[in-house]
């Protein structure tokens, strides 16, 4: 008979190890070429030595001379704080008994709720990767009353999501917080959510972030790209610590990217080992080899992923990429840090299931406390400002 308990030895020793590899290598193909690490970990912060430059005490000279003094390359400390990250599911205790004489119904009941768990948290995840830790879904370019927004961009929203709105100032909305995602049009970039008269006071402006992560989740691509602060270190005058960047680059072109990819590798050492781009640009590339009766070959991806290939390099296209961006990166650069993979909270009785105060609902959340570490960003390259096909 299918009991609480059963579930939750089910989540504990089966569910769980299935979750991790599906998070870790099969929800994004640039997450997977990233490895991860519990090193550097330090409390509740990630501390990263890193260097820059090269040891001074190399030279030439007489044989009666000095010799060199010596000059040890320069060193600083990357500093960050690990992100909370949550997935929760949630089983009804009508749901649980319906299924208590028939293990096949209770199996296809936790199937089912780990594959939204596994979907949404891709999905969010995903996005992350690509962010600057703050969380940012969307602005508002129109209200229309207490349930219908268009927005400047709906690449990170989708049905379901539960989101809150700030101000311009990144001031909290009253009232307009815990707001689910019912509609999103994405022809038009309108949105529609459950009615409420706080979304009222959401005016032209206003941000709209996933509910309470402003300002909490992993540092993504556009931190390494854009952050004059970058893991505690002001960068403002530190050029060995910046990326290559080229805007406007307009039609994309192989001398364009290999420009690019010779400039970080002259600049840097690094060797770029993985490129990302939005659809459109991997649609312009693929036109512009076709233009000289030339296909891009493709090739297989840690996780499964497929990617063509520029002189051997992968090339993948993501959703969560803005649109005209080509990213060139070293993977071998970037680490997840973290304190320990993916859990389950267990209350002090060791139960993973617990039922919600005052409902019929028994909920399991999923934890991993990380966080995304570029110690190489003068290795990594954006191009932006592409024409897409």
């Amino acid at each position: 008979m299918v009991t609480l308990e059963t579930a939750d030895n089910a989540l504990k020793s089966f569910y769980l190890d299935a979750v991790t590899e599906a998070l870790d290598m099969k929800a994004n193909p640039l997450l997977a070429q990233i490895g991860r690490s519990t090193a550097d970990v330090v409390g509740k912060d990630v501390k990263k030595l890193v260097k820059y430059g090269v040891n001074g005490g190399i030279g030439a000279g007489s044989e009666t001379g000095d010799l060199p003094s010596s000059s040890s390359a320069e060193r600083l400390t990357f500093t960050s704080s690990l992100k909370n990250l949550y997935g929760t599911i949630e089983i009804s205790d009508k749901a649980l008994r319906a299924s208590a004489n028939d293990e096949g119904a209770f199996v296809n009941l936790l199937n089912d709720e780990m594959q939204s768990l596994i979907k949404s948290a891709s999905f969010n995840f995903g996005r992350m990767l690509y962010g600057d830790g703050k969380g940012l879904l969307a602005t508002v370019t129109t209200a229309k009353g207490n349930k219908t927004f268009v927005m400047d961009d709906v690449r990170s929203i989708v049905e379901g999501m539960v989101v809150e709105f700030l101000t311009q100032d990144d001031e909290t909305i009253v009232g307009a917080k815990q707001a689910k995602i019912v509609s999103v049009n994405r022809q038009t970039n309108e949105i529609v959510l459950e009615a409420t008269d706080a979304l009222g006071n959401v005016e032209v402006g206003a941000r709209m972030y996933l509910q309470g992560a402003y300002g909490y989740e992993i540092s993504g691509l556009k931190a390494v790209f854009e952050n004059d602060v970058l893991y505690g270190v002001d960068r403002t005058d530190k050029y060995a610590l910046k990326p290559y960047t080229a805007d406007e680059v307009g039609e994309i072109s192989e001398n364009a990217i290999q420009t690019a990819i010779d400039q970080i590798e002259e600049n840097s050492g690094s060797k770029v080992n993985f490129i990302v781009c939005s659809w459109g640009v991997r649609r312009a590339l693929a036109e512009y080899f076709k233009s000289f009766k030339t296909m891009m070959p493709s090739m297989e991806l840690a996780g499964g992923f497929k990617a063509l290939s520029f002189n051997g390099i992968p090339v993948v296209a993501d959703r969560f990429c803005p649109a005209g961006t080509m990213y060139l990166l070293n993977t071998d650069d970037f680490k997840i840090h973290q304190l320990c993979d993916w859990k389950w909270l267990e209350g002090e009785d060791g139960k993973i299931l617990k039922q919600i105060p005052g409902k019929p609902v028994y909920t399991a959340t999923l934890v991993k406390y990380a966080e995304l570490m570029c110690e190489r960003p003068n290795g990594q390259g954006r191009l932006t400002g592409i024409t897409e096909a």
